[in-house]
C-alpha cells in the first residue's frame, strides 16, 4: 500500500495522493479511533490542503486569515475528493486566496452571494409575467375601479400570459411583447392596439412602482389604428333594437338600455357603481379613475336612464324611490364588473333578427329576406352624437355629454380657456334623446314632417322631438 500518512504533515496534493489518501485504510481507522479532524497541507497556494474528518470523509479546503497572525482563522470548504479534481481544487484555492489578499473575505463573499442569489430568485418569483399581471388587476384595476378591468383581464388571459408565461419582468425584452403581438392576426387591428396600450401601461407601472428599472416597450411603435366606424343606426334599426333590449333577460338587457340612454361607453357602465349615481338629482358621477380621458365628470340621467335603474333595483317609480348606496349595478358574479359581452350581443343579435323575420311576415314580405342590423355597442355613441346634432343641439354640448377631449371643442387653446362644464346644457340635450328614442319607437319618423319648405322635414322633426320632452308616458324601457 505504500508509506502511511500522518496527519498534519506537509504534501503535495494531486491526484495520486488523493488516491493514496483513500487506500490508507490504518490512517483513517487511527483518524477515526482518535475521534478528531485532521488536515494535510500544500503549499501551492499556502493554505491549501485536504481535512479528513473521524468519518473517513475528504475534503479540499483552504485556510486564511484576514487581518494577520492576531486574527481568527478561517476555513472555506472547496469540495469533496470525490467529485472535485486536485488541480480544479487548487484553481479554486489560488481564487480564494486572491480575494482574501485584496481584502475580501471569501467566506462572507460566498454567504453575500448565496443571499443575493436567494433574493435574485424570490424576486424573480414575485415580478414572473403571470403573477405581476395578477398584482397588477389587484393593486391597480381593481383598486382604482377601472373600467375596463374585464378588458385587461381578458388580453392577460388570451394573448399575454400563454406567450410570456413565469418570465421575470427584469428579462423581458421588446422581442417578447412583439411575440405577443405577432399571435393576434394582422387583421384585428383594433386588439393589437388594444393589447400594446395595456401592456405598456403595466410596464409603465411597473418602473412607478421600481419593480424594474425601464419599461422595455419603450421605442416599439404602436400598432396600426383601425379605420374609423362611421356607422350610425337608422331610426327602423333604434326601433328593432329597442324592441329587443326590453324583451332581452338581465342583466344584459337593462345594461344595453342604459348605454342607449346615456351615450356612456361600455366599460363605464359595466362597472358602474350605485355609489356613483344620485336618483333625487337624476346625476352619476363618473370617477377620473374610470373614466377615459382620466377626468371626472357628472352625468345626467334621463327619465330613460332613471327608469332602468329603478329597474335594476327592484323599485317601483316614484319620488321616494332609493337606489342601493353601493355596490356594483351590473355583475354577474356579485363581485367583478360585468363581462361575457361577445356571447350577449350573440343572443341579442338573434333576437333582432326574430323580431326582424316576424315584422316582415306580417307584412307580407318573404322572412328569409328580412334584415337585421349589423351593429357594434361603440355604435349607439356615434348614432346619439349624429341623432343631436340632426335636433340642432351644439356640437361643444354632444362633445361634453359623450366625454370627449379630442375634439375641436376640447383641444389645443380652447382646452385652456374653455372651462364651462355645460351642465344645464347637457341635461337638455340627453331629455331630447330619450324623447328621441320614445318619439322613434312609437313610429314616428322625420320623413313623416317633411314639406315643400322642408323637404327632409328636419326642422318639423326638431319641432316634434322638444314637444315630446315634457310629453307623459312610460319611458321607452317600459314599452311592451
Amino acid at each position: 500500500m505504500g508509506q502511511s500518512i500522518n496527519s498534519g504533515e506537509r504534501m503535495s496534493i494531486s491526484k495520486s495522493a488523493i488516491d493514496r489518501l483513500k487506500r490508507d485504510e490504518r490512517f483513517r481507522k487511527e483518524q477515526g479511533q482518535a475521534g478528531k479532524t485532521h488536515y494535510l497541507w500544500d503549499t501551492d497556494p499556502i493554505g491549501f490542503g485536504v481535512r479528513i474528518t473521524p468519518a473517513g470523509a475528504i475534503s479540499y479546503i483552504y485556510q486564511f486569515r484576514m487581518g494577520g497572525r492576531g486574527s481568527q482563522v478561517r476555513r472555506e470548504v472547496i469540495g469533496r475528493v470525490e467529485k472535485i479534481a486536485p488541480e480544479q481544487a487548487r484553481a479554486r484555492a489560488r481564487d480564494l486566496a486572491y480575494m482574501a489578499r485584496m481584502g475580501t473575505d471569501p467566506i462572507e463573499k460566498k454567504k453575500a452571494d448565496r443571499k443575493a442569489k436567494a433574493e435574485a430568485k424570490l424576486t424573480a418569483e414575485q415580478l414572473a409575467f403571470d403573477r405581476y399581471c395578477n398584482r397588477y388587476l389587484e393593486k391597480r384595476v381593481r383598486a382604482e375601479k377601472l373600467a375596463s378591468e374585464a378588458n385587461i383581464e381578458m388580453v392577460f388571459r388570451l394573448h399575454a400570459v400563454p406567450v410570456l408565461r413565469d418570465k421575470p419582468l427584469m428579462s423581458l425584452t421588446k422581442r417578447d411583447f412583439v411575440e405577443v403581438l405577432d399571435t393576434i392576426p394582422a387583421a384585428s387591428l383594433a386588439l393589437r392596439r388594444s393589447v400594446y396600450a395595456i401592456l405598456n401601461r403595466m410596464m409603465n407601472w411597473a418602473v412607478e412602482r421600481g419593480d424594474i428599472a425601464a419599461n422595455p416597450m419603450s421605442g416599439m411603435k404602436r400598432p396600426s389604428a383601425p379605420p374609423s366606424r362611421d356607422r350610425v343606426l337608422s331610426d327602423d334599426e333604434l326601433a328593432l333594437l329597442l324592441r329587443a333590449l326590453n324583451e332581452f333577460e338581465p342583466p344584459f338587457g337593462p345594461f344595453d338600455l342604459l348605454l342607449l340612454a346615456t351615450g356612456a361607453r361600455r366599460d363605464e357602465i359595466a362597472a358602474l357603481d350605485w355609489s356613483e349615481v344620485d336618483r333625487p338629482s337624476a346625476s352619476w358621477g363618473l370617477p377620473a379613475a374610470r373614466a377615459k380621458n382620466d377626468e371626472f365628470s357628472i352625468r345626467p340621467l334621463n327619465k330613460h336612464a332613471v327608469a332602468v335603474l329603478d329597474r335594476v333595483a327592484g323599485l317601483e317609480c316614484g319620488e321616494g324611490a332609493r337606489w342601493p348606496r353601493q355596490g356594483l349595478v351590473f355583475s354577474t358574479t356579485g363581485s367583478t364588473p360585468l363581462s361575457g359581452f361577445s356571447r350577449s350581443k350573440a343572443r341579442l343579435d338573434a333576437r333582432i333578427a326574430l323580431l326582424a323575420r316576424q315584422d316582415a311576415e306580417r307584412a307580407g314580405i318573404d322572412p328569409d329576406l328580412a334584415q337585421s342590423p349589423c351593429w357594434r355597442r361603440h355604435d349607439a355613441r356615434r348614432t346619439i352624437a349624429t341623432n343631436l346634432q340632426r335636433l340642432g343641439v351644439r356640437f361643444e354640448v354632444v362633445e361634453a355629454l359623450l366625454t370627449h377631449t379630442a375634439g375641436a371643442s376640447r383641444s389645443g387653446i380652447a382646452a385652456v380657456y374653455q372651462r364651462w362644464g355645460w351642465g344645464p346644457e347637457k341635461r337638455e340635450a340627453s331629455d331630447l334623446w330619450s324623447a328621441c328614442l320614445d318619439a322613434i319607437l312609437a313610429g314616428h319618423r322625420q320623413s313623416d314632417f317633411a314639406s315643400k319648405e322642408d323637404r327632409e322635414g328636419l326642422r318639423g322633426w326638431q319641432v316634434f322631438i322638444k314637444g315630446w320632452v315634457n310629453r307623459e308616458g312610460p319611458p321607452f324601457c317600459e314599452h311592451k
